[in-house]
């Protein structure tokens, strides 16, 4: 009953008739704007100066021996490349860093060998330029190298990597991570994605250690003068980038099966835990077929391997790990904030995982599944990533991109793929509709910021790469793509890859190369749609009027730039070209129009539209742009919403749109909030969670007031009726989608403090701890954030002996994630200190401090002085890499107090943090606007929860 009563002045507030809303209801006041700016680009530093290598000398073929000290953490190097002299010149510009060079030499093809008389290092460009005493003429010849180089702790480059045996003796193996520009620790190399050779790669290792590389073992014989060595060597590559060589050494157990079309693949584990390795091995034997027949080309290899790496850190995040994963950040009152950034890149779990071709490295938590004690959210995660890296094995390997600018192309085309692949590999999953809110609207987030950034990025120097591995490359990337793919269908899309594929296999690829081929397949003017959304940044919020003219419905169009900050107010606003799908209640599941918007405003005619139809844009919630409906058009939505007539993902996009009007100024807080009570019939998990989602980061901002504890009464009214229809227990019939609904809505009722869900965790716990009857991996991760977000210095104690006693990496991760629940302070700083123990791996310090700062108020004013005590330390181990980013994102962005923003841009201006340059001007954008949607729509809401908590709505 009160959602019709509340309908009309929410529509009435969400009534636009063509220009923005009043200056009253802009996001921010002028002062406010002007520290916004202060703070925004004008603060970020000018790009460094930068040269791509010289183009006088290129290789051909790499033949590398490298010989790993797993003692000492040193390695030795020679490499002998066949190159092509362009130009005549008397010296070679290679990338090199890290790395000693003993000797080198070059000697033309039927001449005699020239040795370099000197090796001048330019360490900050990471080059290193060979002399030599006379010119080298044009023509081929083979450069030799001999060098040494340290097995690094910083999990980049050719690096340790920490293990247990299952005797308990710590070990290490020697892996790779060189995406994107770090091959140049391993060896002296032209380390650009166009410059592709052959590799011939031979390991010099202990004889009981498993030695991989691209491609299949050839040779395997005994290492003269030491017995316990063994020389393997790998076939030759095909043409490739230095970016995707990989080599592991190290002990490990494997699985292994053929696919259908007679590829060997193989799953490698730690030493006893092959049996973890079967799901991945399944999903990769399904995938790779899927992949040959949608692009139409072989898969080049004769092998792949997939290898869990024990301390990872190659950083693509996907969105959908946090929202679907009560693994990560699900108790962290701003979880969905720590969404926005940390998607596939992020994004936000890790992604965990590097398409080294024929070899793709993992993240432990990323590859295996333990039957009895993944949760299901695991599975669906190693799906996806699985889908992501072997995406990667045709486009990015096959067919490479030009240079960093296009890496969109690269991730943004896997990012959309894998979830076509997992679509079709586990049609129960619902991924799609996961998409939205896992990618979609998380991207859209982020480009709504002044200082988000254009799909393509111009990318010089190598410190600017690790920037671009985002939200914006993955996850809006990803959004386009889908959105292109259902404008032109998916006949002529297919068509199209082939076309693109075929052209450019082992060669490389500039964005507008794809265009080309999409539209020669679909005769669509891609090109001219696609540009104005990859090199603008932002996207557009449509406004949309109804009128009824006899039996047809006449729409009025109009786009604007949508704004974190409010209705776009500068003189030239861009424009883009807009794929509109219209639907109505006749038949809600398929558009009824399609059009391109091609121009600021449009007037649409529906034929055949009965008056009490409703009318939708963006069916699906495809297209990349949010949507601002007139008062009665609204209105005929909302009801929609309650009686499940408007399709889950509508229901979604519809939600999550209205929530960030709210958040821009456009609309109250206080209506979306009623509108949200809507949901109480929803059946569907991922309405849920991006429900949650929002309520998530509502309840971070209001945990700068004194009414926090309202808005936790709030949550558990919205999430209470459908926990108790869930229980706690599976019932007959339920599946995939079931268990994480069921661990979602009970850690959100469990971390607002609903009695009954305590009380049941606090029991559940408790026979947990004592072996009586052991939880699900389903309910873990709800049933252990309940208990110590509500618990005491006992329960911690408790988790981290739990923690200790983990054979999993997967059961470790959920306790580091979620023991920032805690409250206490003095509890608060003992998990910051755990957070840098050995306990913990590197990589996963981030996790925990973020999980700390996520937690409370408390918490993150905990965390900022934690991480800017132990600044050094921490950027010494993450510098130049995507956790930087992270960390910072996590701990400082659930700030809502202007002068915070002024805090945290003056400690990076004392400790710069190149890398993440863009992330923490992000991060003062965001906090600036925390603390202007507090100042404004605190009071209201406070009272509207005043006023719901003395009569409460009725059903």
């Amino acid at each position: 009953m009160w959602l019709a009563a509340a309908a009309p002045s929410l529509a009435r507030r969400l009534l636009f008739l063509g220009p923005p809303p009043p200056p009253l209801l802009l996001l921010l006041s002028r002062s406010s704007r002007r520290r916004l700016h202060s703070l925004g680009r004008a603060a970020m530093p000018e790009k460094r100066p930068f040269e791509r290598l010289p183009a006088d000398v290129s290789p051909i073929n790499y033949s590398l021996c490298l010989k790993p000290d797993l003692l000492d953490f040193t390695f030795e190097g020679k490499l002998e490349a066949a190159a092509q002299v362009r130009q005549a010149t008397n010296q070679i510009v290679m990338n090199c860093a890290d790395i000693d060079i003993i000797t080198a030499s070059y000697a033309p093809e039927g001449d005699e060998e020239i040795h370099a008389t000197g090796f001048n290092y330019q360490n900050e460009d990471e080059k290193v330029t060979l002399s030599f005493p006379s010119t080298l003429q044009t023509g081929t010849g083979t450069l030799k190298i001999d060098f040494v180089g340290e097995l690094n702790d910083k999990m980049k480059g050719f690096y340790r990597s920490k293990y247990t045996t299952p005797s308990g003796e710590v070990r290490y193996a020697a892996v790779t991570q060189f995406e994107a520009t770090d091959a140049r620790r391993a060896f002296p190399c032209w380390d650009e994605p166009a410059i592709k050779a052959t590799f011939d790669i031979s390991l010099v290792v202990p004889k009981d250690r498993v030695a991989l590389s691209n491609m299949n073992v050839i040779d395997r014989k005994p290492y003269p003068d030491d017995e316990n060595v063994v020389e393997v060597k790998f076939a030759r590559t095909p043409v490739m980038s230095t970016y995707l060589v990989a080599f592991v050494v190290g002990e490990y157990d494997f699985v292994e099966t053929r696919s259908k079309d007679g590829v060997c693949v193989r799953v490698y584990t730690p030493v006893g835990k092959a049996e973890q390795g079967k799901f991945a091995l399944e999903v990769a034997a399904k995938t790779l077929p899927f992949y040959k027949d949608y692009f139409n080309v072989p898969y080049p290899l004769p092998k792949i391997d997939l290898i869990a790496i024990a301390d990872f850190a190659a950083g693509k995040v996907n969105f959908i790990l946090l929202l679907n994963c009560n693994n990560f950040f699900e108790f962290c009152d701003f979880e969905e904030e720590l969404c926005t950034y940390i998607n596939k890149c992020l994004y936000l779990f890790y992604e965990g995982a590097m398409e080294n071709w024929g070899l793709v490295t993992y993240r432990e938590t990323a590859l295996l599944i333990d039957p009895k004690n993944s949760c299901s959210s695991s599975r669906q995660w190693v799906a996806l990533v699985v889908g992501h890296e072997l995406a990667h094995q045709w486009f990015g390997n096959l067919v490479t991109m030009e240079w960093w600018t296009h890496l969109w192309l690269n991730e943004g085309f896997a990012s959309w793929i894998e979830y076509l692949c997992v679509d079709h590999c586990f049609p129960e999953y619902d991924i799609w509709t996961q998409f939205v809110s896992a990618d979609y609207t998380r991207a859209q987030e982020l480009d709504a910021l002044d200082n988000s950034h254009p799909i393509e990025v111009s990318v010089g120097h190598p410190s600017e790469v690790d920037e671009i591995f985002d939200a914006i490359s993955y996850s809006k990337g990803a959004s386009v793509i889908r959105m292109l793919h259902d404008y032109i269908g998916d006949k002529d899309f297919k068509k199209g890859m082939n076309m693109y594929l075929t052209k450019f296999q082992q060669k490389n690829a500039a964005t507008e190369d794809l265009w080309e081929s999409l539209e020669n397949a679909s005769g669509k003017p891609i090109a001219a749609v696609m540009n104005t959304w990859t090199k603008q940044m932002g996207f557009p919020l449509i406004y949309v009027e109804a009128e009824q003219v006899e039996d047809d419905r006449l729409l009025r169009l109009s786009q604007r730039k949508f704004c974190a900050s409010g209705p776009y107010a500068g003189e030239d606003c861009p424009q883009w070209m807009v794929p509109i799908t219209i639907s109505t209640s006749e038949d809600p599941n398929h558009a009824k129009l399609k059009i391109l918007m091609d121009k600021p405003d449009m007037n649409v005619v529906l034929k055949n539209v009965k008056p009490d139809q409703w009318v939708k844009l963006n069916l699906g919630t495809v297209g990349f742009y949010r949507t601002q409906y007139s008062s009665a058009m609204l209105e005929s939505l909302l009801p929609g919403i309650r009686d499940l007539s408007l399709p889950p993902v509508d229901r979604l996009g519809l939600q999550n749109d209205l929530f960030s009007l709210a958040r821009a100024g456009i609309i109250s807080t206080v209506e979306v909030l009623k509108v949200m009570e809507a949901f109480v019939n929803e059946p569907n998990y991922t309405v849920w969670s991006d429900l949650s989602c929002n309520l998530g980061i509502l309840s971070t901002l209001l945990s700068h007031t004194d009414f926090y504890e309202e808005i936790q009464e709030f949550v558990k009214d919205v999430f209470s009726p459908i926990g108790e229809r869930l229980g706690w227990d599976p019932k007959p019939g339920e599946g995939h989608l079931d268990a994480l609904l069921r661990g979602l809505v009970l850690g959100k009722l469990g971390k607002a403090g609903h009695k009954a869900t305590l009380e049941e965790a606090r029991r559940r716990f408790k026979d947990h701890v004592e072996g009586k009857q052991i939880l699900s991996a389903d309910l873990r991760s709800p049933v252990y954030l309940t208990v110590l977000k509500h618990g005491d210095g006992t329960t911690l104690d408790i988790m981290l002996k739990l923690h200790k006693q983990a054979d999993m990496q997967e059961e470790k991760n959920r306790i580091e994630r979620v023991l920032g629940a805690t409250l206490s302070p003095e509890l608060i700083q003992k998990v910051l200190t755990f957070a840098l123990s050995e306990e913990v791996r590197p990589q996963d310090t981030v996790s925990v401090i973020g999980g700390v700062a996520g937690g409370s108020k408390h918490g993150r004013k905990a965390a900022w002085k934690f991480i800017k005590d132990n600044w050094e330390e921490l950027y010494n181990r993450y510098q130049g890499g995507f956790l930087i980013s992270r960390l910072i994102k996590l701990s400082v962005e659930g700030f809502a107090v202007d002068k915070m923003a002024g805090e945290v841009k003056a400690f990076f201006e004392s400790h710069p943090a190149p890398s993440a340059e863009r992330t923490i001007q992000q991060c003062c954008e965001n906090i600036l606007l925390n603390a202007a949607w507090l100042k404004r729509d605190a009071e209201s809401i406070h009272q509207y929860l005043l006023q719901r908590k003395a009569s409460p709505p009725t059903a």
